[in-house]
């Protein structure tokens, strides 16, 4: 059992409507206030709450008002003047002597939003220096909002998809588009569902899309829990629905819980017209450049010919190696592709020595109620076929042999 944390945007994400929505559910504004006092910066904004209605719902508004180098009146985007590079403000958060947890949070928050600023100008993280990375009302953002989920406890945030906007916005660097190219970046390098609800205004800003894309587990609808406590927490504009960030907080009910999870992606081609002798090659190539699966499975295509159905699971970064590799070696003209979220276990390879040699095994665990099990224990096949091939004897006796062996060895250790 976990305590989990769900952010419903149906009208987007921003810091304070993050911060709105963690005060709203429990989390003293006091405490943020004397902790964001640690980052040495408290003379540069007020840090204060209300509550206002969004279409008739009461939630939780948070405001940072600057007290220096005030905000342009050109625009509601220009950010104060001062201008900080991320390596100014990793220093800063370091030295707050924060929560272990905050402050990596903190941390890997800021470091995927320079990335992705930095991408956008194509210079290196470091060397971001517009306002929007260092701005005073980002910093109190994205602290508070670790300081936030810290408090309460929470050890895994999931989140539904996130609404794109539309339209355009005034920002430090000039007129830009509806999402603005960071959040685009942010969204693109995380693969965060995304969707349009109608509304043509700026609903996610960088600050929210950072702390979205990096701190959660899982986008896509609510996981299993118990519901303890909802917080709201109020967006500045009114919106044609509630523009509110609601954030569910309960106890998840499943208590196997799988150790990790991971983003994979899934290409699939069917073919009718390739020399079946590529195949195996083909497998050769996909497997060396980082597939973690492929497999064909027959098909009947158009005009009644047999084909095969080609699917390649590989991890996102191995996505256009592995698209090449399938462009260039078979006669398909296109790809289907998709991304998954898998469940894996932890596993680790062991040696067993043998009367005729090593054999490595895989062992795959996972941790229920909070305890290391063992799932499954499974013989390197090669390693068996080598032995099998050896001694004269039938592989299954081999894999047998190997299995009777490591799990005595599993008995001697339970005695000590």
């Amino acid at each position: 059992m976990k305590k989990v944390g769900y952010l419903d945007c149906p009208t987007g994400i921003a810091g304070d409507m993050c911060l709105g929505a963690l005060v709203d559910s429990g989390v003293p504004l006091k405490y943020l206030i004397e902790k964001l006092r640690k980052l040495g910066i408290e003379e540069e904004y007020r840090l204060w709450k209300e509550q206002v209605h969004r279409q008739g719902q009461l939630a939780t508004k948070i405001h940072v008002d600057l007290l220096r180098d005030n905000q342009s009146t050109e625009n509601h985007h220009s950010h104060d003047c001062r201008v900080r590079h991320l390596p100014e403000i990793e220093l800063m958060i370091k030295q707050a002597n924060l929560s272990s947890q905050t402050t990596q949070w903190s941390l890997e928050i800021f470091r995927q939003l320079a990335i992705a600023e930095g991408a956008v100008h194509g210079v290196e993280p470091e060397k971001v220096h517009f306002h929007e990375v260092g701005a005073t009302d980002a910093i109190v953002d994205i602290v508070g909002t670790c300081l936030g989920l810290d408090w309460l406890g929470i050890e895994a945030l999931y989140c539904s998809p996130i609404p794109t906007g539309g339209g355009i916005v005034w920002a430090a660097h000039g007129c830009l588009p509806v999402p603005v190219p960071a959040v685009i970046k942010l969204w693109e390098s995380h693969q965060v569902p995304i969707y349009s609800n109608g509304i043509n205004k700026e609903l996610v800003t960088p600050t929210g899309a950072a702390i979205a894309a990096t701190l959660v587990t899982r986008f896509g609808s609510p996981p299993s829990m118990k519901l303890q406590k909802v917080g709201l927490g109020a967006g500045s504009q009114e919106l044609s629905i509630p523009n509110i960030l609601r954030l569910w907080i309960g106890v998840s009910q499943l208590e196997d819980t799988i150790n990790s999870s991971e983003k994979i992606a899934v290409l699939e081609t069917q073919i009718d017209d390739l020399n079946p002798q590529v195949i195996s090659y083909l497998f050769e190539k996909l497997f060396l450049v980082g597939a973690v699966d492929v497999f064909t499975q027959a098909i009947g295509m158009k005009k009644s010919r047999p084909g095969i159905l080609l699917t390649v699971i590989c991890p996102l970064d191995k996505m256009i190696d592995c698209k090449k590799i399938i462009f260039q070696e078979t006669t398909t003209l296109g790809i289907r592709y998709l991304v998954q979220d898998r469940s894996i276990l932890n596993r680790e390879i062991q040696k067993i020595n043998t009367d005729y040699g090593m054999v490595k095994v895989k062992v795959a665990s996972q941790k229920i109620n909070g305890q290391k099990t063992i799932i499954n224990v499974q013989p390197e096949y090669e390693d068996c076929v080598v032995l099998a091939r050896k001694i004269n004897q039938p592989l299954r006796t081999i894999q047998q042999m190997v299995l009777n062996i490591w799990y005595e060895k599993q008995r001697e250790y339970k005695k000590y």
